[in-house]
């Protein structure tokens, strides 16, 4: 990981040299960029395309894209994709890789600023890709935190049960953002960063904020 810090602008965390070294360890320094790391329309399934020859290959590398995550959350959602491959990758699973190479190729050295925005608030994103998947119908949830206007977490993973509606599946990702805003704050609090205004936590489905809500008041009241 590269750390560069400036008194003005803060302090930006990168992996530019790791990607273009795994670009030139694929052959793909080369490649036509592109624009996102995957296409919205494809719909991956467990055999699609015909079996890798050498399925070691796609699971080495799925490991150093997983590495990546750590200053990219952009490709997280992607690599969470593929990653549900490595029992027995078939060729489609590869392109979506090779898809995510080639915007790679594109933003190198993008990465993560931090710096001062004036204060330490807590607020908190989740977001469900209800029913996503296109053979067992689970969904994948998405959630980041920052702290001071500030990302300092984020996770993309498929929910192990199917949810039988997007309120039910949006609702079980508010849970799972609640406990990690929960830990920041108490992180935050133990280093002395603690910051006395309520934690905020967005989402974009009324009918979990609503259950979320009377939940709140009926815990706030018993």
């Amino acid at each position: 990981i590269e750390v560069a810090k400036s008194t003005s602008k803060g302090i930006f965390m990168s992996q530019r040299k790791y990607v273009l070294d795994l670009l030139n360890e694929t052959g793909m320094l080369g490649s036509k960029p592109l624009d996102t790391p995957m296409d919205s329309n494809q719909k991956l399934m467990v055999d699609d395309g015909d079996v890798l020859e050498d399925p070691e290959k796609y699971r080495r590398l799925v490991g150093k894209l997983n590495y990546l995550t750590v200053t990219r959350p952009d490709i997280a959602f992607p690599v969470s994709v593929v990653t549900q491959f490595l029992s027995s990758p078939w060729s489609s699973h590869w392109d979506a890789i090779i898809r995510i190479l080639r915007y790679l190729k594109g933003s190198p050295g993008r990465g993560l600023l931090y710096c001062n925005h004036g204060h330490y608030r807590v607020e908190g994103f989740s977001d469900v890709y209800w029913a996503g998947s296109p053979f067992d119908r689970r969904s994948t949830i998405g959630n980041c935190v920052f702290v001071g206007s500030n990302l300092v977490s984020w996770k993309s993973k498929k929910h192990s049960v199917v949810a039988h509606s997007s309120a039910e599946s949006e609702y079980r990702a508010m849970a799972n953002v609640t406990c990690e805003l929960m830990r920041i704050r108490q992180l935050l609090s133990e280093l002395g960063f603690g910051d006395p205004s309520p934690m905020q936590l967005w989402c974009d489905n009324q009918a979990a904020i609503h259950i979320a809500s009377k939940q709140g008041h009926k815990n706030h009241w018993r």
